[in-house]
């Protein structure tokens, strides 16, 4: 196997990357304030009926506000990293082989070896490449052709690489 292609230098495109990487990694503090939130608002209703409820209203109160607080953080991070990426645009390229994923960005070039990673998750633009438990990279999947992107896809999944969405 043996898949180039180039991309282009849009000033939308690390943003979109950023978004998609922090939103792995970002996931669980939308859970953990969902969680706050009405545990939060549980003990504020049950507590009303008892002559104690006054007194465990603050805290009730602060768990809503720390789990609305914690719901917001994730889109707040994707927004900063959407704004502040559009100047980092530069003209790139991947060359994927049976070994390794090389990217290259402007003068910088990288890769990851196929063996060092443990798994590939499927989002209808990005394949987000998993090292260890990190997500380490993305593969444009737009950018691809289609011949390509089945290409990689059956070999990842004969590697038992890929993940579904």
């Amino acid at each position: 196997m043996h898949i180039r292609f180039d991309v282009p230098a849009d000033p939308a495109y690390p943003g979109r990357v950023a978004a998609a990487l922090s939103s792995v990694r970002l996931r669980r503090f939308s859970l953990i304030g969902a969680v706050l939130a009405a545990v939060g608002v549980i003990a504020f209703v049950v507590s009303r009926g008892f002559t104690w409820g006054d007194r465990v209203s603050s805290l009730c109160i602060t768990l809503v506000v720390a789990g609305v607080l914690s719901m917001l953080y994730a889109p707040w991070v994707r927004w900063r990293a959407r704004r502040r990426s559009g100047g980092y645009a530069v003209e790139g390229a991947y060359d994927i082989t049976d070994d390794n994923i090389m990217m290259r960005s402007g003068s910088e070039s990288g890769g990851i070896a196929w063996d060092g990673v443990a798994e590939v998750r499927d989002t209808p633009e990005f394949w987000i490449v998993f090292v260890d438990r990190m997500p380490a990279t993305v593969i444009p999947r737009r950018l691809m052709s289609a011949e390509d992107d089945e290409t990689l896809r059956a070999f990842m999944a004969e590697r038992g690489l890929l993940q579904p969405r």
